[in-house]
């Protein structure tokens, strides 16, 4: 009956618990702009001191940048290490949002109660679901429900610059027998979900150069090389006509999906036609012999992101132009290496230089993919806990996103993470007028205890 009390109080609660979560959405806690870096600060020591509430040990530890919140509680039982993270993203274009975006406020609408404000579903109001949870457990009995560390981060939103140096630094203490991550969301908005594949990231940038300055089409045109069509006919041949990427070497590491894992997947029933028809389209275009759910959660991409060169504004210049630029990026699956890939694929393009023509390249960061192993029997219990909260079995699922924490954990603390939020894919996060379904937050809450309740 101990978890029945526990629930119980999770509902009874649920008004204060908003009310919190309110609090923690009017500060604008955005990392990526220099002028709110007090603001984020005030962000950090709020849940500092919210965390001492509930008898933790917990302090805003400085980085180069925005702090580091950790906390350690509890004792007994398995060592489980929390993280989310509070700062949030910019809230550009103001004019957009219905409200002002750090004024967060409880709306009606047709489908259910939201919480409208920035950071409402990325990542304030998934992180607090962990400490409500918490909050209540105490309540009933006393104590935390075992060895505790929570991890919170200041720089998400803007590439984490800290985060690794502070992982190396302070490894021994974070160090847990697993790492809960609450920053993704439900399959399908319905069913509840673990993520135990996560793409990784390699960006790159690069610039074709030809002619010295830019030349007269007339005078020079079919005698000079044109960077924009060397660019063009080299991105043309990232992929064949299956949809397979053509860079030398670009698949080792990439393994099949376990059967178990795919046989869930198809009991999913993914409605692809759906999935591409709410976005305009209709025909899945990546790799052919493999199926949409495939293609997005556990199968590496190739993506021209941007392309320029040349005259672009209004009206017509018969401009031969002297450089021309691509972005691309790459999602990355299994044991992928990016700095491997990023070696071969510089080599690739150079290759196809033509005469006249020379390169320069800037890398955009990068990130191994994630693979969590299910072995540890916490997946099945969480599997089992949201089960019963939200009457659905809940499934292993991919991400096709990157979250980068994830591989770090592994690489710096030797640890698995597991994954799993309570987001909807309509909650809106980047974008103006986020929200967060009262119905997530309040289910979240209530998984978290099942689960802590299982692994206690």
């Amino acid at each position: 009956m101990t978890l029945e009390a526990v629930l119980s109080k999770i509902d009874d609660s649920l008004p204060q618990a908003l009310e919190r979560l309110m609090a923690l959405l009017r500060i604008p806690s955005i990392s990526t702009d220099p002028a709110f870096k007090a603001d984020c600060a005030r962000a950090a020591d709020w849940l500092v001191e919210d965390l001492k509430s509930l008898g933790f040990e917990a302090s805003a530890r400085p980085t180069p940048g925005h702090s580091m919140v950790v906390a350690h509680g509890g004792t007994g039982g398995p060592h489980l290490l929390f993280y989310g993270h509070y700062d949030v993203q910019p809230v550009d274009p103001l004019s957009l949002w219905d409200r002002d975006p750090f004024d967060p406020e409880l709306q009606d609408t047709p489908k259910g109660k939201v919480i409208r404000a920035r950071g409402a579903s990325d990542d304030k109001g998934q992180l607090m679901t962990f400490l409500e949870a918490l909050r209540a457990w105490k309540a009933v009995h006393g104590t935390l429900p075992c060895r505790l560390t929570i991890f919170l981060e200041g720089e998400e939103e803007s590439g984490s610059p800290s985060l690794i140096p502070f992982l190396q630094e302070n490894a021994d203490e974070l160090k847990a027998q697993i790492a809960l991550i609450c920053d993704t969301g439900l399959f399908q908005d319905t069913a509840p979900a673990i993520v135990t594949m996560l793409r990784g990231l390699l960006g790159e940038e690069f610039t074709i150069h030809a002619a010295n300055k830019d030349l007269h089409s007339g005078m020079y045109g079919g005698a000079a090389q044109n960077p924009i069509r060397v660019l063009s006919r080299i991105l043309a041949g990232l992929h064949d006509a299956t949809g397979r990427i053509t860079i030398p070497q670009f698949y080792d590491g990439v393994t099949e999906l376990p059967d178990a894992i795919r046989s869930q997947w198809q009991a999913l029933a993914f409605d692809h036609a759906t999935f591409l028809g709410d976005v305009g389209l209709s025909v899945p275009a990546g790799e052919q012999d493999r199926t949409p759910l495939e293609m997005i959660w556990s199968r590496p991409t190739a993506e021209i992101n941007g392309i320029w060169g040349g005259y672009t504004g209004d009206g017509f210049k018969t401009v031969l132009p002297a450089e021309a630029h691509a972005k691309v990026s790459f999602r990355l699956v299994g044991d992928q290496d990016p700095h491997a890939i990023r070696i071969q694929f510089r080599k690739w393009v150079e290759a196809q230089l033509p005469a006249d023509c020379t390169i320069d390249w800037k890398g955009h960061g990068n990130s191994p993919a994630g693979v969590m192993s299910i072995e540890d029997p916490a997946f099945e219990a969480a599997r089992a806990a949201l089960g019963e909260e939200w009457g659905r079995a809940a499934a292993y699922v991919g991400c096709g996103g990157s979250i980068p924490i994830a591989g770090y954990f592994k690489t710096y603390l030797g640890m698995d993470a597991m994954l799993l939020g309570f987001g909807r894919d309509d909650d809106q996060i980047h974008s103006p007028n986020e929200k967060y379904d009262l119905e997530c937050f309040h289910k979240g809450i209530r998984s978290w205890a099942r689960l802590l309740e299982k692994l206690a």
